[in-house]
């Protein structure tokens, strides 16, 4: 995505301009202060806020936006990684699936529910919150900070909230892959009474299960499987972040995590369209890097088999006798089977062979159900919790000047 210089919004040049001037009328000297008692709760907490640092303020605005985020959506989160991985452990054998299990958003999630119940629609939400908390902290951390060292750097604005996004997605991804892994797992983990077609080589029975057993059967590199397709969703926060900006400002006037001391409103009309239209631009342009990530995390390295009687050879043999594992996994020879999925390139081409270029979209429509009212979620809660600290930030300033005047 690209854009000329004349098109981004207007941004104030220096880091202190990036939060707009406040016109609150402050107390007089000779009126006593709102706030009399300095000793209580509330003035204590405005002292605090005035004392913390912008990137402990925004970590913390960021993991509780992302936590209130995923307890939202975490169903709707499920559905799409059932839709996205379905096609992934057929037997090698069978050109093409015999039968779609998912079909859309309802149909999804009536199978859950028929299987698993209310847990099977919040399989996976531990590792999704534990993730969350990191993923959100570090990004917004990340990107306020490198938004003020870009614009520093950089005369066009929209050039450098790419700059920007693009580097604290690539931070957060490092960070948090292997939790992303371990809930992708767990979320497309289906039922013990499902068809062997459509069940995957591994059963959890939690985020620290999860986490032992894909340790000692497939060693580290697990845990960073999907890393490139993720990295190259970085596309999408490159697109999100900055068209979110743009809008915000459009509507607003203000930019993100910016706001008026004195104005109680937190402009909720103008961060909701600009978080819908962002969100829906940005899951458009780069949703086919998703299918590609949930391919190669669900992808097993090695299952060694329990049984010495049934085993499976490279690539798997059919007819009696002969058990196809699905593909990823590891013989009881210790023979691991070629992975149907190896890097970004080939997978594409297996895909695109075995199940057609609309296996890109496979989930698209839950994907959409899912993500905007997930950014929404998250940028009120965001805005709000920057809003509210900035105002107590201001009237922590005032009753420590008052208290200076009266000392």
């Amino acid at each position: 995505m690209s854009a000329e210089g004349t098109d981004a919004p207007p941004s104030p040049s220096t880091t202190r301009e990036r939060y707009a001037p406040t016109t609150a009328r402050l107390p007089s000297r000779d009126a006593p202060p709102q706030n009399a008692h300095v000793g209580s709760r509330l003035s204590s907490l405005a002292v605090r806020c005035a004392s913390l640092p912008n990137s402990s303020v925004n970590a913390f605005c960021g993991a509780s936006a992302g936590i209130a985020s995923g307890i939202v959506t975490c169903p709707l989160d499920v559905i799409k990684t059932r839709l996205q991985a379905q096609g992934s452990f057929r037997p090698r054998n069978l050109a093409r699936p015999s039968r779609m299990v998912y079909n859309g958003l309802v149909g999804t999630a009536r199978v859950i529910w028929l299987e698993d119940g209310v847990r099977g629609m919040y399989r996976g939400l531990g590792p999704m919150l534990l993730g969350y908390i990191p993923t959100w902290a570090v990004y917004m951390s990340v990107y306020d900070f490198s938004k003020d060292f870009f614009y520093q750097r950089i005369e066009d604005k929209w050039l450098s909230r790419v700059s920007a996004s693009i580097t604290a997605g690539a931070c957060s991804t490092l960070a948090t892959n292997p939790i992303w892994v371990i809930k992708t797992r767990l979320m497309s983990q289906v039922s013990s009474r499902a068809s062997e077609e459509h069940r995957p080589p591994w059963q959890y029975k939690g985020t620290l299960d999860a986490f032992r057993k894909m340790y000692h059967n497939e060693g580290l590199a697990a845990f960073y499987s999907g890393l490139a397709p993720a990295l190259l969703g970085l596309t999408h926060v490159a697109i999100q972040f900055p068209l979110y900006e743009y809008f915000k400002m459009k509507f607003t006037g203000l930019e993100m995590g910016q706001t008026i001391n004195q104005d109680e409103n937190v402009h909720w009309v103008g961060i909701l369209g600009a978080t819908i239209l962002s969100k829906i631009c940005a899951t458009s342009a780069t949703y086919p890097h998703e299918v590609l990530r949930t391919r190669l995390q669900t992808q097993q390295r090695s299952l060694p088999s329990q049984s010495h009687e049934e085993i499976s050879f490279r690539g798997g043999h059919p007819g009696y006798g002969h058990h196809t594992r699905p593909p990823g996994t590891a013989s009881s020879d210790g023979m691991i089977n070629i992975p149907r999925y190896r890097g970004v390139i080939r997978t594409c081409r297996t895909i695109l062979h075995e199940e057609g270029w609309r296996a890109f979209y496979n989930g698209m429509g839950t994907n959409m159900v899912r993500a905007v009212p997930a950014a929404v979620t998250t940028m009120l809660t965001y805005e709000s919790l920057r809003s509210w600290h900035q105002r107590l930030k201001f009237e922590g300033e005032e009753i420590e000047r008052q208290s200076r005047i009266d000392g």
